[in-house]
């Protein structure tokens, strides 16, 4: 899959950050079975809103495993060799495309070609893969292409079928000349929609989407896509968690129930903020003492930083309450989130991957209660106008 980024950082984030987070456009390679009684479908055709919404999801549910029994048959297996099955991670639909990805992927960002070793990344890998994760986030921008050459080589070593991943790259700052970088068509054949509709008709790539575009930039596309009888995005990277829910929360939801464009997010633990490892200072092993990242260090030791700190601390009790983490709370909130298809993890370690991939076991344990706990601390929640969920 293929994103496209836009260029402007926010005000906050340094240039060398908007390089590596700001590009516009991304590809992808790649249970009540009962019948209901006269009186229960009474009772159906006078239900709310946000009942009817209930009620379409319970039968694409049904449908959707009817066909998969279907399928399983067809080809003489049982559901015990599903990926769900065999590994519980769950799946979504990116978006209100066909395309089922992992809810938890795996991001290359910083760490492939830089952070760590070609053999961690092969383990990281490794572990993501058999944990039931099929969606691998990477960029031409990260470490100046190697990141997509160590991506590309360890699912070459491994064997792993083409069929199985869903890989998704993002465009824009490609390299040093001005003719290496941007949308142009000199840079990936077009102007955006016409060029990423002629990078899925030649088959270079499956889905495109956007990367940090705003809400109006996607329309935008949508129409133009629409008008010209071309292929429209299916899906915004945006960056969330628990300190920063705006866009995901307020404007992606209305793209989603109007055009079907769904969000894949990025950086759950805000850069590793939320991970608690800056709760006495920056670490001199962390990311945040790093030269290249001296924009993460000024954001931590500032007042807003503290305050945060402050929070997570207020949070901690929760995630002890629940048997987790708090970076598995942190992850397990995002996925909360039904309009979200797949939360990007960034690990640098395995033991730090592995930690994260069991936020899958706290997701159902946030309820409406919890949820609301996590508010009354964090005091963020965003407003909106409308609710979309029915």
């Amino acid at each position: 899959m293929l994103a496209a980024r836009t260029g402007a950082a926010g005000s906050q984030i340094s240039e060398e950050n908007t390089k590596l987070r700001r590009q516009s456009g991304f590809s992808v390679a790649g249970k009540d079975k009962s019948p209901k009684k006269a009186s229960e479908n009474a009772k159906d055709s006078s239900l709310s809103p946000s009942g009817e919404s209930q009620l379409r999801a319970r039968q694409l549910a049904l449908l959707r495993e009817v066909e998969m029994n279907w399928y399983l048959k067809l080809c003489d297996l049982s559901s015990e060799h599903t990926t769900v099955c065999t590994t519980g991670m769950p799946h979504r639909n990116l978006g209100k495309s066909g395309l089922r990805v992992s809810c938890l992927g795996l991001g290359t960002w910083v760490t492939f070609g830089g952070q760590i070793s070609d053999e961690v990344a092969e383990r990281l890998m490794t572990i993501a893969y058999e944990s039931g994760v099929n969606l691998f986030d990477t960029a031409e921008v990260y470490a100046a292409g190697k990141a997509e050459v160590i991506l590309g080589s360890i699912i070459k070593k491994k064997g792993w079928r083409r069929s199985s991943l869903v890989i998704t790259t993002k465009l824009y700052w490609g390299g040093k000349a001005e003719t290496e970088r941007g949308l142009s068509r000199k840079h990936i054949i077009e102007e955006i929609v016409r060029a990423m509709t002629h990078v899925i008709n030649q088959g270079m790539a499956m889905y495109w989407g956007t990367s940090r575009w705003s809400a109006m930039e996607i329309m935008e596309a949508y129409s133009v896509a629409r008008q010209f009888n071309m292929i429209p995005p299916v899906c915004e990277q945006a960056e969330y968690h628990l300190f920063q829910r705006e866009k995901v929360e307020v404007q992606l939801p209305e793209l989603y129930h109007k055009i079907g464009v769904g969000a894949m997010t990025w950086s759950p633990l805000a850069c590793g903020i939320i991970s608690g490892k800056y709760g006495n200072g920056v670490p001199e092993s962390s990311r945040a003492s790093l030269k290249c990242y001296q924009w993460l260090k000024e954001r931590i030791v500032s007042e807003e930083g503290r305050k945060q700190q402050n929070k997570l601390k207020d949070l901690s009790p929760i995630a002890e309450r629940l048997g987790c983490t708090l970076p598995q709370l942190a992850v397990a909130w995002c996925l909360r989130n039904e309009g979200v298809s797949s939360v990007l993890l960034g690990s640098s370690t395995p033991e730090q991957l592995i930690e994260n991939l069991g936020a899958i076991q706290v997701l159902p344990k946030m309820t409406s209660h919890v949820v609301n706990e996590i508010d009354n601390i964090l005091r963020n929640k965003p407003y909106s106008k409308k609710d979309y969920r029915s």
